[in-house]
């Protein structure tokens, strides 16, 4: 648990006992009714005193507690002056914490971009600032703040942060014990920093090996799989009942070959294949008490065939997700900017439209002055009632109550030092990373590399920009991890699309080498890394590769004797494919997705489970 005491920590503070008492006031105020609104030793909570506080509630103040917002600085009141600049352009507002003040957000999401996840200390900061913003506030309200830490390739809050392998890694791994302990710790370096919402874990089944949105942040292909996988993470986070999970993307985004942020995906499942392949994660998420779940902006004709986005249909949340699953938790959109919900209507009928259809968190629209004044107006007219936008309210409350943040809505800078980046906890990662790796390919067995008859390594290949914080770039992550492995290695990124000139420089260099490693990156049948490959190949010296992103590369370059699959390029799991390469552990992963063969995408390759091992332990 996050520590909650109080007192001078350093340079930053944590409030003292009289900065908290005087923050509270107006939320002890609002609560007089009925005492405290916290919930019980068994998560459970009090709707009469909540209900009391919706009561004592104005309309806007109403309107505000449905909006999760982003906002840009690494404080809540001073931020950079480029942040306050970012903030007056799309908000029209300076801080956090004027942002609180105008509109009474319920919630705020964090974003590196933002600049509001720069270090944990300030990010510690950052959330008791926003908290003290609120809660000074007439009937303030505490605030549940968010982020998408998916691990893998999506991450908000990067190192010193301890950062786990991302879903279809942990599908190679197929413990769902992993997955648990994933979301435990995570979740409680989370809750260290004030992160009380987590937007994870994906319960999509990626079934469309063309997914440009999904991919990797699944756990895989098999949905019985996915489901354990899914249902595992969620107790992870909310074992201590102080951070809420969130499945996404409700009705399920696994089988698209359109990226829902650029434009609107359909997905033509019928009524049947939904019900076996999309809805078993959602169903073992509700199952485990799964506290949020996010709606995605995909057309699903065959659950709703008005040709409204999943997000701003009622048959499909409302009638589905509440009615035939029976989930009675809180229901977030997916961002309100993506393109996927904005192609029908426009900006001032979105978040109408989405509580009408049953969300109760509107997230991150494009601008909060519209969507907050449009739905504003739906009540004054009278399209949307002042009990419809209770009934939202009741439940974000109910999960602001589960939380505790009624009770202890600050965080301490000691805390932070305690429970994120700890030893342990990376130990813990690395661990869980050297389960996922998958060895694809090993003719004759090349793998593993030997120091004594391989000393010498060049490391080459893409270098996409590092995901979640992570130091990057992956050749010169591998070539490190090498190093320190006992080889000589040297790093030469060639890039995603090399040239002719960089694939001739790296062709030289890998003729001074014992072996070449080289990382491929979403490989394609024009792609210039299958030239790179197969020139590195002639060279005659012995490569292997390694698929940095999705394991589908492999049917791409049929020559390579050796092919590991990482499913993600961040540190974590590219030091564990350093160790697999040095056989300092034996690859264990297994595939949760199909690999098809290149010339014939109806035939299997790499078949679901395919995974190869030096056979030792």
């Amino acid at each position: 648990m996050p520590d909650t005491s109080t007192g001078s920590m350093g340079n930053a503070s944590v409030p003292s006992r009289r900065t908290v008492l005087a923050a509270t006031a107006g939320m002890t105020s609002a609560l007089a009714l009925g005492g405290t609104a916290h919930a019980g030793p068994d998560g459970k909570h009090d709707d009469r005193k909540l209900r009391a506080l919706i009561a004592r509630m104005t309309l806007p103040e109403k309107v505000g507690q449905l909006f999760v917002m982003r906002v840009y600085g690494h404080s809540a009141t001073a931020p950079d002056q480029a942040d306050i600049d970012a903030n007056l352009k799309e908000i029209g507002v300076r801080t956090a914490a004027e942002l609180i003040a105008k509109y009474r957000v319920g919630g705020i999401i964090y974003f590196t971009w933002a600049h509001n996840t720069r270090a944990p200390h300030q990010i510690a900061d950052l959330s008791n600032g926003i908290q003290r913003a609120s809660l000074t506030q007439p009937r303030g309200l505490p605030v549940l703040v968010s982020t998408d830490q998916e691990h893998g390739i999506v991450c908000r809050v990067g190192e010193p942060a301890t950062l786990f392998p991302g879903a279809m890694a942990v599908g190679a791994g197929g413990s769902r014990a992993d997955a648990r302990t994933l979301g435990r710790v995570a979740g409680q370096e989370l809750r260290a920093l004030g992160i009380r919402q987590n937007y994870s874990p994906v319960a999509d089944v990626n079934v469309n090996p063309a997914n440009p949105v999904i991919g990797v942040r699944s756990f895989g292909a098999e949905p019985a799989a996915v489901a354990g996988m899914v249902a595992a993470e969620v107790a992870g986070y909310q074992h201590s009942r102080q951070l809420a999970a969130t499945a996404k993307h409700f009705p399920g985004h696994g089988d698209t070959a359109v990226d829902s942020h650029y434009g609107f995906p359909v997905i033509t499942h019928t009524r049947e294949q939904w019900n076996q392949l999309d809805a078993p994660p959602f169903q073992a998420a509700i199952r485990a008490g799964i506290d949020s779940i996010m709606t995605a902006h995909i057309m699903v004709p065959a659950l709703d065939d008005s040709g409204d986005p999943a997000t701003l249909s009622r048959p499909i949340l409302t009638g589905i997700l509440r009615e035939e699953l029976g989930y009675d938790g809180l229901v977030v959109t997916d961002s309100l900017g993506m393109e996927g919900v904005r192609t029908k209507y426009g900006d001032d009928r979105v978040p109408v439209l989405a509580l009408k259809a049953g969300v109760d968190q509107l997230l991150n629209p494009p601008s909060l002055d519209i969507a907050w004044n449009a739905v504003l107006k739906a009540v004054q007219d009278g399209e949307l009632t002042e009990a419809r936008l209770d009934e939202s309210i009741l439940r974000i409350l109910r999960l602001k109550a589960k939380l505790r943040l009624f009770d202890a809505p600050y965080v301490s800078q000691g805390g932070v030092d305690r429970n994120v980046g700890t030893a342990s906890h990376l130990r813990t990662a690395d661990r869980i990373a050297e389960r996922t790796t998958t060895l694809l390919v090993n003719e004759g067995s090349l793998l593993p590399l030997s120091r004594r008859s391989h000393p010498k390594i060049l490391v080459v290949g893409a270098d996409p920009a590092s995901p979640s914080g992570t130091t990057g770039p992956p050749t010169g992550v591998l070539a490190a991890a090498l190093t320190e492995l006992g080889f000589t290695a040297t790093a030469l990124s060639t890039g995603t699309a090399p040239s002719s000139t960089a694939i001739a420089k790296a062709v030289e260099a890998a003729r001074a080498a014992d072996a070449v490693v080289v990382g491929t990156y979403n490989v394609t049948a024009s792609s210039t890394q299958k030239a790179l490959v197969e020139q590195l190949l002639a060279t005659g010296r012995p490569v292997v590769a390694v698929a940095v992103r999705n394991p589908y590369d492999v049917a791409h370059l049929p020559a390579v004797r050796a092919y590991l699959a990482s499913y993600s390029w961040t540190d974590v799991e590219l030091r564990a494919a350093a160790r697999v390469i040095a056989g300092r552990v034996a690859p264990r992963g297994k595939l949760p997705v199909p690999v098809q063969r290149a010339d014939d995408a109806t035939r299997v390759l790499y078949p679901i489970g395919h995974g190869l091992s030096y056979g030792r332990g």
